[in-house]
């Protein structure tokens, strides 16, 4: 008998969340694939500058005007 074993196995998400290894995603796979062929260039932190229109933006402007 070919297969007997897996027909009381039910595929569902604890059956899928207790597997002991766990593949990378597709774009995890993608980045990872890219970042071998050419090193990513280095980002400034997010404190470094602020976004654009940041400080003279309009929702700042009506804020002051109330």
């Amino acid at each position: 008998m070919k297969g007997a074993g897996w027909d009381d196995v039910v595929l569902d998400a604890d059956f899928i969340r207790a597997a002991e290894s766990a593949e990378p995603s597709a774009r995890a796979r993608m980045l990872a694939a890219r970042w071998r062929r050419e090193r990513p260039e280095p980002q400034p932190w997010c404190s470094d500058e602020p976004p654009a229109g940041w400080f003279f933006g309009k929702a700042r402007r009506r804020r002051w005007r109330r």
